[in-house]
């Protein structure tokens, strides 16, 4: 099962803090690194779908209202 947004986000705020600490040796400040990278990627493609999914309603001049796909 996979995570949850709000545990991947949590998740990668426990590597920064880590990463921050500069406790770690260089081959686990790396290995860090990178998991942070795939977990924020993986956050990423996670609101890009939100992101599709999200519509606006528009009144329009009639009074209607109608719903338009969000775009940037």
């Amino acid at each position: 099962m996979s995570k949850s947004f709000e545990e991947q986000m949590e998740q990668l705020e426990k590597i920064v803090e880590e990463l921050e600490k500069g406790e770690l040796n260089l081959e686990d400040s790396v290995s860090k690194f990178e998991e942070g990278i795939k977990i924020s990627k993986e956050c990423n493609k996670t609101l890009e779908e939100a992101e599709k999914k999200i519509t606006i309603l528009v009144k329009q001049d009639d009074g209607e209202v109608t719903e338009e796909n969000f775009e940037d």
